[in-house]
């Protein structure tokens, strides 16, 4: 039990480029009924990490706007500026850009390029394109992505700090759809994999966690909740205990029964 203990407090942490974090699980602002309801639920997350669509929300831009870092202040969570509603590797450099001059220099970014309205389903070439420009530029590229292991493999070799890619559709709620190709990302990779899309409930998020991934980021599943609150709190505990599954290690599939009990020694027969 000491050994165990001992490999879960290790493993309290995990590192995106040169930052540390411990919590595992890292949210949206969007969607929310108000500013309150938005601090509420992502304190109640325990998440450290708080993604912001800098072309929907107002962190500065307009000073007569309520402004979404009274919420998220921070000096308590890293803001993680996205490029949401890009649809070409141009615009979502140009709105990384000015996320970094909004935020006194900061760098680490989240970078996603659409490929449609429809499907929000990401444009891998001009991710590339964006990717690169981005790195370049001496950005933290954090990026979302198709679950095709080759994509993730050659995002990360031009440097990106972690791969994100999908579960299912943004917003769509329909969980881990692909859990075989997610793992072939998992194993080859050697920076953080973090499922970006698609969760709908708790079960999905401890999925992907029980799968190997090193965190969920959401926003709809938590905000679009009857309950925002209640939801970022469960999700917050299915973090933790998919988290705690997968370093237990799962009992191997079999196709027949195996009584839990040994057939020898009986004591009556």
């Amino acid at each position: 039990m000491e050994v165990i203990a001992k490999n879960i407090m290790q493993d309290s942490s995990f590192k995106i480029g040169q930052r540390e974090f411990t919590s595992r699980l890292l949210v949206g602002t969007g969607k929310y009924k108000d500013l309150q309801e938005t601090g509420a639920a992502i304190q109640t997350s325990g998440a450290e990490i708080v993604t912001v669509a800098i072309r929907r929300v107002n962190i500065g831009q307009d000073p007569n706007q309520p402004n979404l870092l009274s919420v998220i202040p921070p000096e308590k969570y890293t803001i993680l500026p996205n490029t949401a509603g890009c649809f070409d590797a141009k615009s979502a450099i140009r709105t990384c850009q000015l996320a970094r001059e909004l935020l006194d220099g900061h760098n680490l970014v989240k970078l996603e390029v659409l490929g449609n309205q429809e499907s929000l389903y990401p444009n891998v070439v001009e991710t590339l394109k964006a990717a690169q420009v981005l790195i370049d530029d001496g950005f933290d590229v954090m990026v979302y992505t198709s679950d095709d292991p080759i994509v993730a493999q050659e995002l990360e070799s031009m440097g990106c700090v972690a791969i994100m890619p999908l579960g299912s559709l943004i917003g769509s709620g329909l969980g881990i759809l692909n859990p075989h190709t997610l793992s072939l990302i998992i194993e080859n990779a050697k920076v953080p994999v973090l499922v970006d899309a698609g969760v709908g409930t708790a079960s999905d998020a401890a999925i992907a966690m029980e799968l190997g991934c090193d965190g969920v980021l959401m926003n709809t599943a938590i905000a679009q909740a009857q309950h925002p609150v209640l939801m970022a709190s469960a999700m917050k505990k299915a973090i933790e205990a998919g988290r705690e599954a997968y370093l237990a290690g799962r009992m191997p599939r079999k196709h027949l029964a195996h009584a839990s009990s040994p057939e020898t020694g009986y004591f009556f027969k």
